[in-house]
């Protein structure tokens, strides 16, 4: 560090920081202001030193408003990331207590997990950490989980990939074998479909997830696709867990991991079937971001993903 730079950095605190994001996240000093609990004429007058530290107006007037500069959006990224380091400096120095802790686990996950999945692993947070609240968000192919991450909306991310982003941390959850669910009293129960000839099952009425745009295929389409196969879908549904409930009363095949299917073999009168195509098995990883790496609480939590993943695969 020059002379130069260690004389800017003595003049940086805490507080100017939080400033600084708070402008320009509201975008307004008053709104700031009120936000920070602080009159406006000390809000203005921070952003006085900023723009002096800066060597940058940070944020301009544009009609009624303010509008950050290409400066100020980036100084966004960095005074959040300080902002959340220091929230944890001492939260984190003291390990994590989930008798009495108080965080949000926020966790986006995939629909195809077996449905006991989620359920269990709310119960184990809640049992240990009573005093956390816990935010579940959809994960579909267009949400974009990797941005998710990076921001901090989810702390992790649950699904199967055929192959997982290299850019983010991995963990293994379960492997899963592809079958069919159908109606007990579906023909292919009495005439097996053929491995050698899997036309009659190609053939079959199936149904999938609701496509996420236009062509968008999912892990069994896409396979399907390499071997230059491609089956009758007659039916999709953006509600993955009311479809093995319409397959039970119709002649729909739905095609997915064994252990998502047997969850519905004592509740309705559904059978499991092999798939007379070869499908590479399901993969479940839970993925998460370099920034949550060494939190404790984000430690915690990805201990008790991995314990559920591990006694619902010995059930």
């Amino acid at each position: 560090m020059g002379m130069t730079d260690q004389a800017l950095f003595d003049k940086i605190d805490l507080h100017l920081i939080k400033v600084l994001n708070t402008v320009l996240t509201e975008r307004s000093v008053s709104r700031a202001a009120i936000r920070l609990g602080m009159y406006q004429p000390a809000v203005s007058a921070a952003l006085k030193r900023l723009r002096g530290l800066a060597g940058d107006p940070i944020l301009v007037r544009s009609g009624a408003g303010l509008v950050p500069t290409d400066a100020g959006l980036r100084m966004l990224e960095p005074s959040a990331s300080i902002l959340r380091a220091a929230g944890m400096l001492f939260s984190d120095a003291k390990g994590f207590d989930p008798a009495t802790a108080q965080v949000t686990f926020r966790l986006a996950a995939s629909d195809y997990l077996d449905p006991l999945f989620l359920p269990q692993l709310v119960a184990q947070i809640k049992t240990q950490a009573p005093l956390c609240h816990i935010d579940i968000q959809p994960l579909s192919g267009e949400s974009d989980y990797r941005v998710q991450l990076a921001q901090g909306k989810v702390d992790i991310v649950i699904g199967n990939w055929l192959s997982p982003p290299d850019d983010l941390h991995m963990g293994r959850l379960f492997g899963d074998e592809v079958v069919c669910l159908v109606a007990k009293d579906h023909p292919a129960v009495r005439r097996k479909w053929d491995a050698a000839k899997p036309d009659s099952w190609l053939e079959a009425e199936h149904i999938a997830p609701t496509a996420l745009h236009p062509g968008a295929k999912g892990v069994i389409d896409e396979h399907l696709d390499k071997l230059g196969l491609s089956r009758n879908i007659v039916v999709r549904c953006p509600h993955f867990g009311l479809m093995p409930s319409m397959v039970a009363s119709s002649l729909l095949v739905m095609t997915t991991g064994r252990q998502y299917c047997e969850r519905f073999t004592a509740l309705l009168p559904v059978k499991i079937l092999p798939c007379p195509v070869v499908f590479p098995r399901l993969m479940y990883y839970q993925l998460w971001h370099e920034r949550t790496h060494a939190s404790a609480s984000a430690k915690w939590l990805r201990e008790r993903v991995k314990s559920v993943a591990n006694a619902l695969r010995k059930e």
